[in-house]
């Protein structure tokens, strides 16, 4: 393993925990809190929208940077999305998203996370997200899993 690989994983690390902890700290591991933002229709808690404000802003001057550089710092190119078109496969794939967000109160990121606090709920949920990327990989081909083995 050479230093720029080495750097990479260092890197890819960090980022790891810099968002864990900022998902901690802003109550998004909390799946009440998250169903409290979504839930407009009771005792509405707006304080993810802030936080969800502050991501937006982090990624736009994220990508301000991006659009300033030639190369990244730690490979050859950018790996950014190659098409801007939205079908029927981006609306359906959101729409789960959002549903399952909804229902349970967890995305990937957060679910992830949140095994640190050892809650079998999302063990189970982790699991049961993880099973079903690899379903979708095995169903429609070339993605994830054969990528990263």
């Amino acid at each position: 393993m050479n230093r720029i690989e080495r750097l990479r994983i260092i890197a890819a690390f960090m980022s790891g925990i810099v968002f864990g902890l900022g998902l901690a700290l802003s109550g998004m591991l909390n799946p009440a809190r998250v169903r409290g933002f979504l839930d407009i229709a009771r005792d509405w808690d707006p304080s993810l929208g802030f936080v969800l404000a502050g991501a937006v802003a982090v990624s736009a001057l994220g990508m301000a940077l991006v659009r300033r550089m030639h190369k990244p710092l730690l490979n050859s190119r950018f790996h950014l999305p190659e098409t801007r078109i939205i079908d029927r496969r981006l609306l359906v794939g959101s729409a789960i998203f959002g549903i399952g967000w909804g229902m349970i109160g967890l995305c990937p990121g957060p679910a992830l996370a949140s095994l640190s606090l050892g809650l079998p709920a999302t063990a189970l949920f982790s699991a049961a997200m993880l099973a079903g990327m690899a379903a979708h990989d095995r169903l429609f081909g070339a993605g994830l899993w054969q990528r990263i083995s």
